[in-house]
């Protein structure tokens, strides 16, 4: 059985080598725009890569972006602005799958704290 995460990082590949970047759901950096970027932070770290918590509300912060996103697209749709829907499908899969990573994000950590926890019993 393969790794959770793994598999959700399989299909955000797959959705960005399918040529929805180029002027579909945000242009041609939209691919970017959802991945987890650990290199931004205040740089409190000791060695001047940003702290945990400011990477995991970056994360954060880019899950909700998606979903506001996604659901910007939707209300356009439905109110009759040119909006296209395979954009709006799109923008709904890039959220739903932000957030499936972000879950799985959440079960690992989760785990590793319970694991961490009973190495101390």
């Amino acid at each position: 059985m393969s790794d959770p995460i793994s598999a959700i990082g399989s299909r955000l590949g797959a959705v960005q080598g399918s040529g929805l970047q180029g002027g579909a759901v945000g242009g041609p950096d939209a691919a970017k725009r959802y991945t987890f970027d650990i290199g931004k932070g205040d740089g409190t770290g000791a060695t001047g890569a940003p702290s945990f918590g400011d990477t995991l509300t970056n994360a954060i912060n880019q899950v909700s972006d998606a979903q506001e996103h996604a659901t910007e697209m939707a209300q356009r749709f439905m109110r009759g602005e040119p909006v296209e829907l395979h954009q709006v499908m799109a923008a709904g899969e890039e959220a739903g799958i932000a957030l499936e990573m972000m879950i799985e994000l959440r079960n690992k950590v989760t785990e590793a704290y319970r694991t961490l926890i009973n190495m101390q019993s």
